[in-house]
């Protein structure tokens, strides 16, 4: 990868970029991501949309012809355009200042906050930070800034590099066995045509990976559920998350929580089926 393609004074056009997208949070997606995640819940117009759930919203839907070989939207436009050809979902920071209510309309804008380019333990790496505001009757009521990571092709021995093992002070634990309909549902619930995320022989024999990657958005939604079913009658003010490691549709995996004790900060983790951080996660109550 030379230098020059992945210069910062390069992408620097890129910093301020800005764009607005409108959407009416509609019931039918609200009821099939609760299929998806297996919910029995029951769900109305007027109501509070879950945390997170408004990944589902504001699609980007970016002609066929506008999509490059991994499925997403060829870069340069709105992204800057960093020629490494992993893209992944970091982590991100929200706060949660009024409810989103199911049946609205909303909109989003969305700026490119800052995009680095630094020299990892296997490669360059490039990070590039959009802050969102959502917004109802021009009132914000979801703040987020969203991490998005670029790398290089996968090495052998990245993954066992980065090994870090789970805590074992959960207070709730659930496991999950994630299968290819399941991630298949989601990338539809998103429109995020990444294909590692459905297309196994693209995730095994592209990209390199063992098995089709669990989203991270929906790695970190099942922590937010996890949080609702242990503690349902707290709402949920901020939430801040980082992935740590992939998990794969080829195992099940764990996710977990822990009530600090004045009880209002709480630590959630994901962990693979050796006990392997995946992602971690602080949330904070009111």
């Amino acid at each position: 990868m030379s230098n020059q393609s992945l210069d910062a004074n390069r992408f620097s056009a890129w910093v301020g970029r800005s764009e607005t997208l409108t959407d009416q949070i509609d019931m039918s997606r609200a009821m099939a991501m609760a299929a998806t995640l297996d919910l029995p819940v029951s769900l109305a117009i007027g109501d509070a949309l879950p945390p997170l759930w408004h990944w589902m919203y504001f699609w980007s839907a970016n002609p066929a012809s506008q999509l490059g070989p991994d499925g997403h939207a060829q870069r340069g436009e709105f992204l800057p355009p960093v020629s490494l050809p992993r893209r992944m979902w970091a982590g991100g920071r929200l706060k949660f200042l009024a409810p989103l209510w199911i049946g609205a309309q909303a909109e989003r804008v969305s700026r490119i906050k800052a995009v680095e380019v630094k020299q990892g333990k296997t490669g360059p790496l490039v990070f590039v930070t959009v802050a969102h505001e959502i917004s109802m009757q021009s009132e914000p009521v979801i703040l987020e800034e969203h991490d998005i990571v670029y790398r290089d092709v996968l090495q052998v021995g990245d993954s066992a590099s980065r090994v870090k093992f789970a805590p074992t002070d959960a207070h709730w634990s659930r496991e999950v066995s994630p299968d290819p309909v399941q991630l298949f549902r989601y990338s539809a619930l998103t429109f995020n045509g990444y294909r590692i995320h459905y297309d196994r022989t693209y995730a095994t024999d592209v990209e390199g990976y063992p098995g089709l990657i669990v989203h991270g958005p929906l790695i970190a939604s099942l922590l937010t559920d996890l949080l609702a079913r242990e503690l349902p009658n707290k709402t949920l003010s901020e939430f801040s998350f980082r992935a740590i490691a992939p998990l794969f549709d080829t195992e099940p995996f764990s996710v977990h929580g822990r009530l600090e004790p004045e009880g209002r900060n709480v630590v959630l983790w994901a962990a693979n089926s050796r006990g392997e951080l995946a992602m971690q996660a602080e949330a904070l109550l009111r």
